[in-house]
């Protein structure tokens, strides 16, 4: 038997922010290692803290110089305007905060260790990777480093040869796109909302032939969501037949984020987590965007739940509410008065609706692609 999923977590998210004005000023990580405690989700046994990775072990794609400065950036607590320039540290998307470093290289120690870990078959949820803007030689887009990238490489260091990468954050993966657009063994699938941030991703865009990007209407709902997953993500899966996942599941493409204009519920998320397990011996899911500290935390909770067959229940358990209860979103208008079932369950109320032509049409270019590849 396949050994249970194994949940990679930290303590330094608790305690480890942006800054107050940022969109990463949230908790996130920590609040679903909590809720998952709280509902009795996450035993001992299934929870490993993740290693912080040396920069030796980063150089496999970042640069070296990059790295230096990011250790300088945290050791001195500034930057000097040839490094914002050269590096993208220290700037409004990017800035210099006390963990700088370490918290990234947290992130990266998890990715490094469970493309180990999948050396033989398992499930690993790792909620605080999922950095796909990072760059090789600079920060970008939140991500001074690249999770996503380091665990492809981690696992095909240990001999997977066909791996493939589904990200369904509402930004596209330039950086992961960067790393293996060209790269006939890599599968990359992005979904994500079209004219958004970094504004890569085009529907025509196909790399070594392994690249297929959807992106998406503003208003995308639970049931062309499901479209996307039963007539591009699956039968790609089904064609490609890699050794390992990695899905991306960002849960800034959720209705009450504030940084997208999609409107999915947290059930889409958790039916392509549902859907995508079983479908490799070895599954890697990490986090992503998600920029509302309770659609966020409830979505990446429900995930942990879904990878383990748990049933989640209409309504949470009083530990449960209590974690959801405290916490707190400054400078948010939403977070001023949140509704009452952001505190009391984990799961949205379904998001159904029309399948619209642009949805269906680009849905139906992917497909066509893949029947020649398959």
């Amino acid at each position: 038997m396949p050994p249970e999923p194994l949940f990679i977590g930290s303590e330094i998210y608790r305690r480890s922010s942006y800054g107050g004005w940022h969109p990463l000023r949230i908790p996130r990580v920590t609040t679903a290692m909590d809720l998952s405690r709280a509902m009795g989700w996450l035993p001992a046994s299934q929870y490993a803290n993740s290693p912080r990775a040396k920069a030796a072990s980063l150089t496999v794609w970042h640069d070296p110089d990059y790295l230096a400065a990011l250790q300088r950036a945290e050791s001195e607590g500034a930057v000097d305007d040839m490094v914002r320039e050269k590096y993208n540290i220290g700037t409004h998307s990017n800035p210099v905060f006390p963990e700088v470093w370490r918290r990234p290289a947290t992130s990266a120690g998890a990715a490094l260790l469970a493309g180990e870990m999948l050396r033989e078959e398992g499930v690993i949820y790792a909620p605080s990777c999922g950095t796909h803007h990072g760059m090789p030689d600079r920060a970008n887009g939140f991500c001074y480093l690249n999770d996503p990238v380091l665990a492809i490489l981690s696992l095909r260091r240990l001999g997977m040869g066909r791996i493939a990468y589904v990200d369904i954050d509402a930004h596209h993966c330039d950086g992961v796109a960067h790393a293996f657009s060209m790269d006939p063994d890599v599968m990359l699938l992005s979904t994500h909302e079209e004219n958004r941030w970094p504004r890569s991703g085009a529907l025509e865009e196909e790399g070594a032939g392994t690249e297929f990007n959807l992106p998406l209407p503003k208003g995308l709902n639970d049931d062309e969501f499901a479209l996307i997953r039963d007539a591009v993500v699956m039968p790609a899966i089904e064609a490609f037949q890699p050794e390992a996942i990695v899905l991306q599941c960002g849960s800034d493409a959720l209705a009450d984020d504030p940084q997208s204009g999609l409107a999915l519920s947290n059930n889409a998320l958790w039916d392509m987590v549902a859907t995508l397990k079983g479908r490799s011996s070895r599954l890697l899911v990490t986090g992503g965007g998600g920029y509302n500290p309770w659609s966020v935390g409830r979505a990446w909770t429900g995930v942990w739940a879904t990878l383990n067959g748990h049933v989640i229940p209409d309504r949470l358990s009083e530990k449960g509410e209590a974690v959801l209860r405290a916490l707190y979103w400054p400078n948010a208008r939403r977070g001023r008065n949140p509704p009452e079932h952001w505190f009391t369950t984990i799961r949205d109320a379904p998001n159904h609706g029309p399948i619209r032509d642009v949805v269906r049409n680009r849905v139906a270019h992917l497909a066509a692609r893949l029947t020649p590849w398959a």
